[in-house]
This record gives C-alpha cells, sequence and structure tokens, in this order.
C-alpha cells in the first residue's frame, strides 16, 4: 500500500538562491558529524594511460567521440590530480574536512580488469594519497567503482555478464587488502540507478530489459564485495561497507491521491530500485506489478524484472551497513493515463510524468534547481522507508557556467540544504551522520565537460598548471566545518 501521508504539498514555494539567515537552523551540528568534500577518479585524475593504467569505457568514450561532450573536451588531464594531489589536500586541510569522498580508477589497479595483475604504480598514488590525506587528518571515504569500467571488461559484456560479479567481488578484495587498514569507509558502487540508465559507451538501457539485468548484476556484485569484507576484513580492520545511492526528491504536482500515488510509485522505482533489496531482499511491490502488468501486453511469458530467488534475496538483503545517498534537486510527479503498450521501456513502467517549476532557481544544468525543501523530506522518506537507517550524503552540490569566484547561490545552496539536513536531525529524528559537497573543485563533468563548474575551488583548465583557487563557498563551508554551526552564532 502507498503510504499517502508521508508527503506535504509544497510546490508552491519558490526559491531565488537568497539565504535569510534568520530562518536557518541555528543548532550546532553533533560534535561526531562529519564534514567532507567528493570527487571521482576519472572526472579529476588524468594520466589517463601513464604508468601502467590501461583504457576504460569513459576514456573510450569521451576520447574517441568528443562531439558527445558540449564542449567537445575530455579528461585525459583534467584537473591533473595524479600529479596534483598534494594540493588537493592541502585545499581540503585548510578547509577543515573531516573526510574526503574520492574513487579508485579500477584500470589504474588492475590492468587487465581482473586481480591476476596488480599495477604497483597505480597502488603507489593510492597509498601516497591516502597518507597525505592521514598526516592530515583527514579520513578517506572510498568508492570502488565510478563509472569508469575496464573497457576489457566492457569488451566481454560488462554489466551483463553473469561473470560481472565475481569479477567486481575480485577487484574489491584487492582494493581491501591493499588499502583497507587506513579506510573506514567504503562505497562500493557509485549512483547504480544512474550506471543502468546510461551505461557508458555501449548505449542506454531503456529497453527495459537489459535495465533491470544491470540492476540485479550490481545489487549482487555489491553483495559480493560486501560479503568478501564482511567474512574476510571487517573484524581487522573495523570499516563500513555500502552502496551509494542517488535520485531527487518527488514531489506530488497537487494533493491528489493520483499525484500522491504518483510521485511515491517513481520514490520506489529510482530509490527503492535498489534500497528495497538491500534492506528488504526483494525489489519494491509496485516495480512487480507494474513491470509485470506491462510485460503482459507486451506479449512476454514472464515479467522482464527478474524474479529474486531466495537464495538471492538472502545474498542481497541486509548488505548496507550505512546508507550513502547523492542528492541534488526536488521534481514534480504528476499522474497521467497508463503509456501507450508498445517496445519494452523503463520509463514507461514507471507510468508518471515528470517536470519542474520554472521559477525554481536553475543552475548551468537544466535538470538541476534550488530546491532545498526537498532535501528534508527526502531524509525523511528514508528514515520510515528503511528502518531509520545510518545515513551519510556522499553528494550534494551546485553547479555554474562560470567559475566565479564570488558563488553567493553556491555558498546559499550549502547552507539551506545543510539547515534542511539539521532540521531532519534535529526535529524529525533522522540519523544523518556525515555530509559532503561535490565538489572539492571544478571538474570534467561528463558530457557537460567544463561548461558546468561544481568546485568550491576554481580550475583553471586553460593553464597547463591547473592552478586551483578557492571560492567564496569554500571559505563559508570551511567555517562549518570548524564551528560545526550554520550561522554566525549557534545554540549548543
Amino acid at each position: 500500500m502507498l503510504r499517502f501521508y508521508r508527503f506535504i504539498f509544497c510546490a508552491t514555494l519558490l526559491y531565488v538562491g537568497s539565504a535569510d539567515d534568520a530562518k536557518l537552523n541555528n543548532k550546532k551540528f553533533p560534535k561526531n558529524f562529519l564534514f567532507g568534500a567528493s570527487t571521482s577518479a576519472f572526472q579529476i585524475e588524468g594520466a589517463w594511460n601513464l604508468d601502467g593504467k590501461t583504457e576504460s569505457t569513459c576514456d573510450r568514450a569521451f576520447s574517441k567521440q568528443p562531439s558527445i561532450v558540449i564542449d567537445g573536451s575530455n579528461a585525459t588531464v583534467a584537473c591533473d590530480s595524479y600529479h596534483k594531489y598534494k594540493e588537493d589536500v592541502a585545499i581540503l586541510r585548510d578547509l577543515g574536512v573531516d573526510h574526503y569522498k574520492f574513487s579508485l580508477a579500477w584500470t589504474r589497479i588492475l590492468p587487465t580488469g581482473y586481480a591476476n595483475e596488480i599495477n604497483e604504480a597505480g597502488v603507489k598514488y593510492y597509498k601516497n594519497l591516502i597518507r597525505e590525506l592521514k598526516i592530515n587528518q583527514i579520513q578517506p571515504m572510498v568508492v570502488i567503482y565510478h563509472n569508469d569500467l575496464p573497457q576489457s571488461l566492457q569488451d566481454k559484456g560488462g554489466f551483463l555478464s553473469p561473470l560481472f560479479p565475481e569479477w567486481f567481488a575480485n577487484y574489491s578484495r584487492v582494493c581491501f587488502e591493499l588499502f583497507g587498514d587506513d579506510v573506514s569507509y567504503w562505497l562500493t558502487i557509485n549512483e547504480p540507478f544512474e550506471v543502468c540508465a546510461t551505461a557508458s559507451n555501449s548505449g542506454p538501457f531503456v529497453d527495459g530489459i537489459d535495465t533491470y539485468i544491470c540492476a540485479l548484476r550490481l545489487l549482487t556484485a555489491h553483495a559480493a564485495a560486501w560479503h568478501v569484507y564482511d567474512k574476510e576484513f571487517r573484524n581487522k580492520q573495523k570499516g563500513k561497507v555500502a552502496m551509494a545511492l542517488n535520485g531527487e526528491w518527488m514531489e506530488p504536482a497537487s494533493n491528489s491521491t493520483e499525484d500522491i500515488n504518483a510521485a511515491e510509485t517513481r520514490m520506489q522505482f529510482i530509490w527503492g530500485s535498489f534500497a528495497h533489496p538491500l534492506y528488504y531482499g526483494d525489489w519494491p511491490e509496485i516495480m512487480k506489478t507494474r513491470i509485470a502488468m506491462r510485460s503482459k501486453l507486451e506479449g512476454f511469458n514472464q515479467s522482464r524484472l527478474p524474479e529474486l530467488t531466495q537464495e538471492q534475496i538472502n545474498y542481497i538483503k541486509g548488505t548496507n551497513d550505512f546508507f550513502a545517498m547523492n542528492h541534488y534537486t526536488t521534481i514534480l510527479v504528476k499522474a497521467i493515463e497508463e503509456p501507450e503498450i508498445s517496445s519494452p521501456n523503463s520509463t514507461a513502467d514507471i507510468g508518471v510524468f515528470t517536470y519542474q517549476r520554472d521559477d525554481w532557481l536553475s543552475s548551468s544544468l537544466s535538470w538541476l534547481k534550488y530546491v532545498p525543501w526537498g532535501m528534508r523530506k527526502l531524509l525523511n522518506w528514508l528514515k520510515d522507508e528503511y528502518f531509520s537507517p545510518n545515513i551519510i550524503i556522499t553528494e550534494n552540490g551546485w553547479a555554474d557556467s562560470t567559475g566565479q569566484l564570488d558563488d553567493d547561490v553556491r555558498e546559499n545552496y550549502i547552507k539551506e540544504y545543510l539547515s534542511n539536513t539539521r532540521d531532519a536531525m534535529d526535529e524529525d529524528g533522522v540519523n544523518v551522520m556525515a555530509y559532503s559537497v561535490w565538489s572539492l573543485m571544478d571538474n570534467f563533468e561528463w558530457i557537460s565537460g567544463y561548461t558546468a563548474k561544481f568546485g568550491m575551488a576554481y580550475v583553471d583548465f586553460n593553464s597547463p598548471n591547473r592552478t586551483r583557487t578557492r571560492k567564496n563557498s569554500s571559505f563559508y563551508f570551511e567555517k562549518v566545518c570548524k564551528t560545526h554551526c550554520l550561522v554566525e552564532k549557534c545554540e549548543d
């Protein structure tokens, strides 16, 4: 049954990117709350073929097909963090962050994609980075996979191969062995919903068949890595392992039962497609019902959504030590007539209409609007849906097109999203442990190239030195990290 009481209709609210300090939460964050910043290997490292690193799917896609990137750029150098990691850590140190979320490049560690050959130069790079972080009392929060699958494994079927969970488990074991003594928080796969929706250079999985096969493979791969850690490393290393999920807050377009239903349906398809198996062991009921119904009408003898066996349910359930969430914005969801039955399509499987208000402040990316109240609503939904888990906000941030140092909108975005986070903790009892800004610095933002600037530090991509310069938002975030307070004077 859909839980109508969770939704409070707020579509009339308007945000223009100007934070009023009087309306911000003035309670200090707990002393043990962790503040941090995030990046990913492909987006910042560069050095794509140096020191033994081999080609990933992203290397091939963006280097061989520059037309898919708005500005025709690529990430062969990016921020050059492979050579400039000490500068990155120096900015993190000056910010006063508690942790740094970064990812490992699979092909920098395992050039063949398999665990049969370890690239010592790649290992040295990450060990040096981790050592530099630890010297500066910054916890590494390490993502094992963030979009850069070895091309060699893609050529053998990639995520659709039944062997993918084994490949990933073996890679994860190497990571735990090499770096686990210094890592307390592991993220296995970043944004698996997006992985299966876009599928790197092999084309989007939107046919409603491979999309769901991909989801099952990634869930099984994550669970395999979790079990490896649990059996072989947890007792000694004492760390925690989770999958980093992502999505918007889905606000009903009206207070009608139909729109409330539609919003909950999309929440279950986007967040629930991975979180529900992790916490309950199976797909959300609405996914099973709708996909089975549409599959039958399309002429299939069985549902396009793979039915999980009891063995698979037991294997996947309970393999999330905390809830890692990437969240940026809110969308409105409206009920529509059942989409036409034609070719299988995962969007039609959800069967709703989504949009955003024109008067919500827009970033340089069409999908990213300034809607901070969605953060609190989402946190409450996750609390109610998944047994009040410990939550780490692993990505949250704002993009502009200029990279200007006077970035008031980004500063206000951080203020208001954090204020709504504190409200959820203080007033609603949501267990939020940590928060990470995306991103530490401007970087290669996938098909947007260098036209979308998310960084708290500006990077001069026209300079061979890739000079970093802190923006105003970074100085505000520095105060937050040091005082645990969003305003000038906080209550304890």
